[in-house]
């Protein structure tokens, strides 16, 4: 019986340990090499959550840094980088949302958001009227339910690993899919002429 080298498992546990082995030595390629394969599931993320490219950028650049911050401390076996990465992503998300509802406007309590002049990220991101439709659909979904629709079924997680993002059982995950899901479907029913394939 063949035993495995240490550092190929770990590798086979997590794929970016290698890179972030060397992100942690200060190794300037591998940051850019982590940066240029993380940032547009990083920067999706923040779109789809935050509806707002620029606020999106922002939340990529703090999470890259601390992504380079922690890279010197990481160990490997601790869990995959990625999903820590996306946790992260996540987190800051939830703390711009957080303070976007609390920031008083002054004297403008009443008044609605001024229309955005640039094309809104839903119109960037889906290029159909349908997928317009379900972006738009998800956003209405209430924040645990949005978030567990668009770990798994746009950033392409598995269900534990979206558990882990979100700090709650598996089970607790599905859960929230199948409400979410349920959601979406009731709300496609009742729009004219939507046909459930």
């Amino acid at each position: 019986m063949t035993t495995q080298d240490p550092d190929t498992a770990l590798i086979a546990q997590d794929p970016d340990a290698a890179l972030v082995a060397r992100m942690g030595q200060g190794d300037e390629g591998a940051v850019r090499q982590f940066v240029t394969a993380r940032l547009p599931r990083v920067l999706a993320l923040g779109l789809r959550l935050l509806r707002d490219p620029a606020e999106a950028e922002d939340v990529a650049q703090e999470a890259f840094t601390r992504a380079w911050r922690q890279a010197p401390r990481w160990q490997p076996g601790q869990g995959r980088f990625d999903t820590w990465l996306h946790t992260v992503t996540l987190n800051l998300c939830r703390d711009r949302l957080r303070r976007k509802r609390h920031a008083p406007v002054p004297g403008g309590e009443d008044l609605p958001d001024p229309p955005d002049p640039q094309p809104g990220a839903d119109a960037m991101l889906e290029a159909s009227a349908r997928g317009q439709a379900v972006a738009q659909a998800i956003a209405t979904l209430p924040e645990r339910q949005r978030e567990a629709i668009l770990l798994v079924h746009y950033q392409d997680l598995t269900n534990i690993a979206a558990a882990e993002v979100m700090d709650i059982s598996v089970e607790a995950l599905e859960s929230l899919l199948a409400r979410g899901r349920r959601s979406l479907k009731q709300h496609f029913a009742q729009k004219e002429g939507w046909r459930d394939e």
